[in-house]
């Protein structure tokens, strides 16, 4: 009777632990709001800045760790890819990214069908005022500013000390004499990276339109025929800017890459190259020895006006409107602007310039490039970006890049460069009509 009654209680008590036990596993199988509220969510970025490309995956690291239901997918181009036209691809494809980046003014009027208002965001009222202005239209803001940006002549200390040079040039007069010096101390003057065609038809190509007496104006009024390039003096002065570089520089420019460009200065092959602070990283990474600094790129010699460079925002994270996951593109780009996480990556790993007003420039973790730019700005020695606005945008840029490449390799005089430079703008200006 005992071993009966105890074999009924243990077989009762085994009853009642398996069901406890089925119990416990339907709740640990059937998901909680909580573990619903955090399913996966992906993330494709597509990234315009090659230079900051693995600092970026970095960040990205960092944005997953503390948002495990998010997954982005980093994909960049940049330096030699066509960035315009592998983003008009993706979406004509259907692979359409959730963030990119867009350039402003006529690159907005491009995109602004596929971008979300990002108005009302967090961090879009500590935007400085003139970083706003590329992705405003109609009073919304559509992106936010990645940083701001400036470019110059950026040239090697040490070798400017061995050729002598104890005078900065601030004038194409001055930087002639320059540039005569580093030759007789059998120093290259200048690593040209012509091959690419936006650091011809972006970058040098602007110093021409932003040293007008008033560059918005003459840039409409190329648009409209009322102004010629031929007839215009600051455009015959910079192409002697362009002389200057083409005779003291290295003997294959038109086949200098980028790439070629930079490790070539940083190596100590030439005093200076044409380039902005979105080397400083690659600089840094290649010759954390050597000292380098910006000189501007002077069209003649009024030392007032010339001593000044070209800064603004190249480009502005944006949001596809239509995304799925809008809202999650939205707060990772808020996290940039606003986290500790991100602010430090900003100045610290990215050496940007920050454009929000927000986050604190500290100058001794910047790179000497953007600690140049700062001065440059705090002592208003600035002048504009204009390419944004072409008509026809960086088509117009690559095909006024290829005129000059064919000006430096001397299959057409400076007058037909100029008449190929209007033949370009007219065709440009009509197709917006």
């Amino acid at each position: 009777m005992k071993q009966f009654t105890w074999g009924l209680f243990f077989a009762v008590l085994i009853l009642l632990l398996i069901g406890c036990s089925n119990t416990n596993r339907d709740k640990r199988t059937a998901p909680t709001k909580n573990e619903l509220d955090q399913e996966q969510v992906t993330l494709k970025i597509f990234n315009f800045k090659v230079e900051m490309a693995e600092q970026l995956d970095m960040l990205v690291q960092e944005y997953e760790v503390e948002h495990p239901e998010v997954n982005i997918l980093m994909e960049t181009c940049g330096g030699g890819c066509d960035y315009s036209s592998v983003l008009k691809t993706k979406f004509s494809s259907g692979d359409k990214p959730d963030i990119f980046f867009v350039a402003g003014y006529n690159d907005l009027d491009l995109w602004i069908e596929q971008l979300e208002d990002l108005s009302d965001q967090p961090w879009a009222e500590d935007v400085f005022d003139f970083a706003k202005d590329p992705m405003t239209k109609d009073g919304k803001l559509y992106g936010m500013p990645l940083n701001i940006e400036g470019w110059g002549y950026i040239y090697n200390k040490d070798l400017f000390e061995q050729a002598g040079i104890t005078q900065l040039p601030k004038t194409l007069s001055e930087l002639t004499a320059a540039v005569e010096s580093l030759e007789k101390a059998n120093i290259t003057p200048f690593m040209n990276g012509y091959g690419e065609w936006w650091i011809l038809g972006n970058h040098f190509l602007n110093i021409g339109f932003a040293q007008q007496e008033n560059p918005i104006e003459y840039v409409e009024a190329v648009k409209q025929g009322t102004e010629k390039f031929k007839f215009n003096k600051t455009f015959n002065d910079w192409v002697n800017l362009l002389d200057v570089t083409i005779k003291y520089g290295n003997s294959n420019p038109l086949q200098t890459d980028y790439n070629t460009q930079v490790t070539s200065f940083a190596s100590g092959q030439a005093a200076m190259i044409q380039q902005g602070n979105w080397i400083e990283i690659q600089l840094l990474k290649l010759n954390p020895d050597f000292e380098y600094g910006y000189l501007p790129m002077p069209i003649n010699d009024d030392a007032e006006t010339m001593d000044r460079l070209p800064v603004g925002v190249a480009n502005s994270w944006v949001v596809h409107k239509n995304s799925t996951v809008k809202e999650e593109a939205k707060e990772f780009i808020n996290w940039i602007a606003t986290s500790d996480i991100g602010k430090r990556y900003i100045i610290e790993e990215f050496k940007f310039i920050p454009a929000l007003e927000t986050i604190e420039v500290d100058r001794s973790k910047l790179g000497p490039l953007a600690s140049d730019i700062v001065d440059y700005m705090d002592n208003n020695k600035t002048i504009p970006w204009l390419w944004q606005r072409y008509p026809g945008y960086e088509a117009n840029s690559a095909q006024m890049a290829s005129a000059i490449q064919a000006y430096i390799g001397g299959g057409v005089t400076k007058e037909e460069m100029f008449e190929q430079f209007q033949k370009i703008w007219d065709g440009y200006s009509e197709q917006e009509e």
